[in-house]
Order: C-alpha cells, then sequence, then structure tokens
C-alpha cells in the first residue's frame, strides 16, 4: 500500500497528543488510538509491508517496545522473520549489546546473537525517530551480528529533535523512510 495523502491523514487522526508526558515540556506521541482502529493499523502495517518487499528484505527488526507491535505483523504479512531489539537484561542466553547516548543519560540495548546472521537483509522498523540514538544503536547491533540494513522505517519522524541528521552516517546509504514528518 502505497503512503497516500489520505492514509497519512488517516494515521495522523489516529494518533493522540499526550501533554506533559512522561514530564512537563513533553507532548507525547499516543498510538494506542491508532492500534485500536483495524482500518488505521492494516493501512499502516500494508505501508511498511511494501517497504520490506520493496527493499528485499528477509528479516524485521522490531525496537522496543512499541516497534515489537508495529513490526510483527509486517513479518507475518510479509513471510519473513521477526527479531526484537529489546532493553539490555531482557534477553535469555548469548547476546550482542550496544550501549548509546540519550539527553539524559545513556542506555543500552540487546539482541540474541544468533538471530541475526551474514545474508541477513534487514529492514529496521519503529514507531518514532526522535533523536535517533536508539535506532543508530540497533544499525550498529545490525552490522555486527553480520546482516546488513536494508532501511529503517518509522510511522512518525519528529523532525524538530535531529533524529536524521544524526542517524545519517550509520545508515550508510541505507535509506530512511517515516510515514509522517512532523
Amino acid at each position: 500500500m502505497t503512503t497516500t495523502t489520505a492514509v497519512r491523514e488517516l494515521l495522523l487522526s489516529r494518533i493522540r497528543d499526550v501533554a506533559d508526558h512522561p514530564e512537563p515540556g513533553v507532548v507525547f506521541k499516543d498510538i494506542t488510538p491508532l492500534l485500536a482502529d483495524p482500518e488505521a493499523f492494516a493501512a499502516l502495517t500494508g505501508v511498511f509491508a511494501e517497504q520490506c518487499v520493496r527493499h528485499g528484505a528477509t528479516r524485521i527488526v522490531g525496537l522496543e517496545a512499541r516497534g515489537f507491535i508495529l513490526a510483527a505483523p509486517v513479518a507475518v504479512a510479509t513471510g519473513v522473520g521477526f527479531i526484537p531489539v529489546r532493553k539490555a537484561g531482557k534477553l535469555p542466553g548469548a547476546t550482542l549489546r550496544q550501549a548509546y547516548e540519550l539527553e539524559y543519560g545513556t542506555a543500552e540495548i540487546e539482541v540474541h546473537a544468533e538471530d541475526l546472521a551474514a545474508g541477513d537483509r534487514v529492514l529496521v522498523i519503529d514507531d518514532v525517530l526522535a533523536t535517533g540514538g536508539t535506532a543508530e544503536a540497533s544499525l550498529d547491533l545490525v552490522r555486527r551480528a553480520g546482516a546488513e540494513v536494508v532501511g529503517v522505517s518509522v510511522l512518525m519522524e519528529l523532525g524538530f529533535l535531529g533524529g536524521r541528521a544524526r542517524l545519517e552516517p550509520a545508515l550508510r546509504g541505507a535509506p530512511l523512510e517515516a510515514v509522517i514528518r512532523l
């Protein structure tokens, strides 16, 4: 499903702004109304599935936590594997871990070491591109596992936070696609 103006408007109409969450001055983009609407959720899944097929992805990586919700149905719809990238300490067994900088400190994410390998073509899916730290760390993890990044797809890009500029070097020519840019 191509991202048309009508699809963007439908999706935007199902995203709720929540003022002062999680702290004063922040406007949180709540996608739960979009997820509750089968038409909107199906439309978004279709857009991501089209991107997956166009890039020849063989694996979909979803970033914790809302990226899981968006990425898993895309993997099912396209018949490719779904790989969760989790916050550190959540996965059992051998993992690859990547630390990254946040505006207010540091964090770490990880993936099972055996879930990605050479020859895998990975599309990373998340809900929001804000400052780009989590996405950048996920690209490092995918490549450390030996896989190729074929793209990053997000529901929303918050352009005023500069995530695209931060992420650009880590993309190494792979496309970054945002269904909605704010």
